[in-house]
């Protein structure tokens, strides 16, 4: 499963630096910490919904570089509106973050413990993408309110690490009490989503922070990424977040569910290798630009 910063729910500017006196200036608490977060709120309750919207829409990053069409047309939308709304009511991003995971872990919770039905394919599907919009929702606020913090941006890829494992996880679980596989064999597709799905989050991490060092040490910055066309994005939809989580619609039909579950991860699989190849070669790039500045 490819995990981009809109599937991960990081979004760019997470850590972004506040304006003196903003929200991030305060973390650190004191009465000026409590008057600067009053006058947040204050100044949420001034501003409409819809002007909150407008702002951020007309403040939208650029989406990452291979996000899929899903996260960037429907999650990012969806986590704008929630955004909206949490920040007119002085939440701050990480009591966002803490939203997400709240619906998060009671879908994950739902598969492995109730199993598939009815039910579930009503209430899984709806907890995931819910959870997901808040994930991407977190980012915004911290916008909103003039920056966030180092330590929201921990929380946010900790809980990201958390939900991208155990997700398949619950799976391999609900596989192995529910389903009625050909064979114990299958039980290794939800083991090994397991593991495409961390390697493709921490690699994406890794990348990051490997640029911003290189950057950091040759003064060269990093280009921008080129604009990746729509027909791109919307190939790779079988890697996005967005998409595994609508699958669980089919939880009303086990077996349709767990086909099209070994689809995504043969396209995330697959796609993991062309990107780690690709990935393989930007590093080599940065080496030489390292060598070169030296």
């Amino acid at each position: 499963m490819r995990i981009s910063h809109e599937q991960a729910g990081t979004e760019p500017g997470r850590v972004a630096t506040a304006a003196p006196g903003g929200a991030a200036g305060t973390a650190a608490g004191g009465r000026t910490g409590r008057a600067t977060a009053d006058g947040d709120r204050s100044a949420a309750g001034r501003e409409s919904y819809r002007d909150v919207v407008r702002r951020l829409a007309s403040a939208q990053k650029a989406a990452a570089p291979g996000a899929p069409a899903y996260s960037i047309l429907v999650n990012r939308p969806l986590g704008r509106l929630l955004a909206a709304w949490a920040y007119r009511r002085g939440l701050t991003p990480d009591a966002v973050t803490g939203i997400s995971a709240a619906f998060t872990f009671t879908g994950i919770a739902l598969v492995a413990l109730v199993g598939p039905g009815l039910l579930t394919a009503v209430l899984v599907p709806l907890a995931l993408v819910v959870g997901y919009a808040f994930d991407s929702a977190d980012g915004q606020v911290a916008r909103l309110r003039g920056g966030g913090s180092v330590a929201g941006e921990w929380l946010d890829h900790v809980v990201d690490s958390i939900k991208i494992s155990t997700l398949h996880l619950a799976v391999l679980v609900m596989a192995y009490r529910f389903l009625d596989l050909p064979s114990e064999a299958w039980l290794l597709v939800p083991v090994g989503f397991t593991a495409v799905g961390a390697v493709s989050f921490f690699a994406m991490i890794l990348n990051e922070q490997l640029k911003r060092g290189v950057a950091a040490r040759t003064g060269v910055p990093t280009p921008p990424p080129a604009p990746v066309p729509l027909l791109r994005r919307l190939l790779v939809l079988p890697t996005d977040y967005g998409i595994l989580c609508l699958a669980f619609v089919l939880l009303a039909i086990p077996q349709a569910f767990f086909w099209a579950y070994t689809l995504l991860f043969a396209g995330s699989a697959g796609h993991l290798v062309l990107a780690l190849l690709k990935w393989r070669r930007d590093m080599v790039r940065l080496a030489q630009t390292v060598t070169s500045g030296a």
